[in-house]
């Protein structure tokens, strides 16, 4: 079973010239097979979780650290992070013009594991997760992400998460500007990479509409940089029923 462990996490961004602190003291441990929602207004610093974890340079790490089975992951470069086993569908996919969706996911996989997938077996695992998330086989001679709708974008992400099959997922807002089939389509991506019980998924969203589908084992309010509340599915609902005022008007408080 392997450990995601975040302690006392601060991040800081440069802000006009000046460093300006996000996350103020986060606390989070996630299992194998746990399903963990993260869930909170705009501004919050969900983001900045998620790209902090994966390494993006614009967020700085002042306190706290990140261990995953034990090593320290905020030594790590990007790719060794990767390679370690995490993973990040992020919320705004770049294009990446010239690299077609095939040869960017078979490089992929060859990064991680040190040696190509053998060539018959990768492209059907690849045929059959792109049938799975009713993508066309044409989409994989198509450059990343390049003219791609928000759905086909959120889509390509997930493909990616099946394929490249990492210790701990990281979904930043995977829902957003999703139709309500696109969103059961991706949802159903996500339950099948869960259903094996290997995977850790940390699902970063502002709505509650995704958990209809995919089930969180843990919910945790993010406020003002920090962890406000931890529960099970039904703090979910009653952040449905009654949004963040309770929690944001704690914190302030505090």
């Amino acid at each position: 079973m392997a450990t995601l462990e975040i302690r006392d996490l601060h991040v800081s961004v440069e802000t006009d010239g000046e460093p300006t602190e996000i996350l103020r003291g986060v606390d989070l441990t996630i299992e194998s097979g746990q399903t963990h929602a993260i869930m909170g207004p705009n501004g919050s610093g969900k983001s900045t979780l998620a790209y902090s974890i994966a390494g993006h340079p614009k967020y700085t790490i002042t306190g706290g650290t990140v261990t995953l089975d034990g090593q320290d992951v905020l030594a790590m470069s990007v790719d060794e992070r990767a390679r370690a086993g995490l993973f990040l569908a992020m919320q705004y996919p770049v294009e990446v013009p010239g690299v077609t969706v095939s040869n960017f996911l078979r490089t992929a996989k060859t990064a991680l594991d040190g040696e190509a997938p053998a060539l018959r077996h990768w492209v059907k695992d690849v045929r059959t997760a792109m049938s799975d998330l009713k993508m066309d086989p044409a989409f994989a001679e198509r450059n990343v992400n390049e003219g791609f709708s928000g759905g086909e974008k959120k889509r390509h992400e997930i493909l990616q998460m099946e394929l490249l099959k990492p210790k701990f997922a990281v979904l930043d807002e995977t829902d957003s500007g999703l139709d309500v089939d696109a969103l059961k389509i991706v949802s159903d991506g996500v339950n099948r990479v869960r259903a094996g019980g290997d995977v850790g998924v940390l699902l970063i969203t502002h709505y509650t509409r995704i958990l209809r589908y995919v089930r969180p084992d843990v919910v945790h309010v993010f406020v003002a940089g920090r962890v406000a509340e931890t529960g099970g599915p039904e703090l979910a609902d009653e952040l449905e029923e009654n949004g963040y005022d309770r929690f944001v008007q704690a914190v302030a408080a505090s």
